[in-house]
C-alpha cells in the first residue's frame, strides 16, 4: 500500500538568486551536509500552500506572497527508513520580512542558478533530474515518479505541461 509521506520544497528566488539551506545543523539528519529548498511535512490540519508558507516562515522567517506551483515528486523509498515521500514543488518570487541567516537545520545561502543548476553544490543524485523543470519557464508544471534504493534514485518518469497549453 502506497501511503506517503506528504512534503512540500520551495526555491525562493531573487533575480538570479535561489535561497538554500546548507544541512549542517544535525548530526542525524537525512540531508546533512546537502543544499536542500526549505520545507518540510505537510501537517494534518493544513493544505499545500498552508504547509510552504509555514515552512518558509519556520525556515527563513520570510511570509510568502503568492508561492506557484511548479510540480510534484512521487519519491517511493526516500525516507531514512525507506519511507515514501510525495512532494509539491513550489517557487516563490515575492514575500515580506527579511530571510534568516540560519535555523536549526542549517546555514541559509543564496545561490546563483546557474551554480545550482551546474549542480556545483552538495546536492540529493536526484535533483539533476527535476532542477531543471522547476526553473524553466517554458513548463507550466511537471509531475514525476523518482524511487529511491539506498539513497539513490533508481529512474525518473516524468510528465511535462508545457506552458500555455
Amino acid at each position: 500500500m502506497y501511503t506517503p509521506i506528504l512534503g512540500v520544497l520551495c526555491y525562493l528566488t531573487a533575480g538570479d538568486q535561489v535561497l538554500m539551506i546548507h544541512r549542517q545543523g544535525r548530526p542525524d539528519d537525512l540531508h546533512l551536509g546537502k543544499y536542500n529548498g526549505l520545507g518540510g511535512k505537510v501537517e494534518p490540519d493544513e493544505d499545500i500552500v498552508a504547509a510552504v508558507r509555514r515552512e518558509v516562515r519556520e525556515e527563513a522567517g520570510l511570509d510568502l506572497v503568492q508561492p506557484r506551483l511548479r510540480g510534484t515528486i512521487s519519491w517511493p523509498g526516500f525516507g531514512a527508513d525507506g519511507e515514501d515521500w510525495f512532494g509539491f514543488v513550489f517557487t516563490a518570487d515575492a514575500w515580506t520580512g527579511e530571510p534568516l541567516t540560519e535555523n536549526h537545520e542549517g546555514v541559509l545561502e543564496w545561490v546563483s542558478r546557474d551554480r545550482l543548476l551546474a549542480f556545483d553544490l552538495e546536492l540529493w543524485p536526484g535533483d539533476r533530474h527535476f532542477l531543471p523543470l522547476v526553473f524553466d519557464e517554458a513548463v507550466a508544471q511537471f509531475h514525476g515518479v523518482m524511487p529511491y534504493r539506498d539513497g539513490r534514485p533508481e529512474r525518473w518518469d516524468v510528465t511535462v505541461v508545457p506552458a500555455g497549453a
